[in-house]
């Protein structure tokens, strides 16, 4: 597959200028600016590694738009601080819920959102067999998440050890990680029954 370079490539070219704006407009006035700085080193280090890997492997402009929309996601949690965030608050309220679930939204989106870029890489880097990709993105997901609640703990206690309830929204569940890790493991089973029901559907 022959990736168009950026300089054509329209679609690309608006999901970048809407992340940064977003970016810009997040940075305004953050409610707890540290911990937003702490929220934003893995927004620096992943987009960073997609602008840099482009050439070498870019993938479908599906794919970019699911790792816009997950941005945006984690960009506003990360202006609010995911246990503060107004919309979970929102959620909070209409459907009686005992905490913001604004967190549980977004590692649920990990998985819906994320499976199928992992997909894309296992059938085009990988060469896995179509039947097995589906699997296997979903166990890349959870290896993922998994690997992310341990670094996101690492890295609240190396950077900001007094913000580190704050920064892990964990808002006192002390199965939170466990938790979340499940909502992504069952975002990316929908991702994949989706993808081979379309595709199924197409063929």
């Amino acid at each position: 597959m022959t990736s168009k370079p950026f300089s054509s490539n329209k679609p690309l070219q608006i999901m970048l200028i809407w992340l940064v704006g977003l970016w810009l407009v997040t940075a305004i006035n953050p409610l707890y600016p540290r911990d937003w700085l702490v929220e934003n080193l893995l927004v620096f280090f992943y987009a960073a590694l997609l602008i840099f890997t482009y050439r070498r492997f870019a993938f479908s402009n599906l794919s970019y738009a699911l790792f816009t929309l997950f941005m945006s996601l984690h960009l506003i949690g990360a202006h609010y601080t995911y246990s503060e965030v107004p919309f979970g608050f929102w959620m909070q309220s209409l459907f009686e819920l005992e905490r913001n679930h604004y967190d549980r939204l977004v590692h649920f989106s990990f998985g819906l959102l994320i499976a199928y870029p992992f997909r894309e890489i296992l059938l085009r880097k990988a060469q896995v067999k179509p039947a097995y990709s589906y699997f296997l993105a979903v166990c890349v997901v959870m290896a993922f998440s998994g690997f992310y609640e341990v670094m996101e703990s690492a890295v609240a206690m190396v950077v900001s050890p007094e913000l580190g309830m704050a920064y892990l929204g964990t808002q006192g569940d002390v199965w939170d990680a466990q938790k979340d890790t499940s909502l992504a493991f069952v975002g990316a089973i929908v991702a994949m029954f989706v993808t081979w029901w379309l595709q199924k559907k197409g063929s």
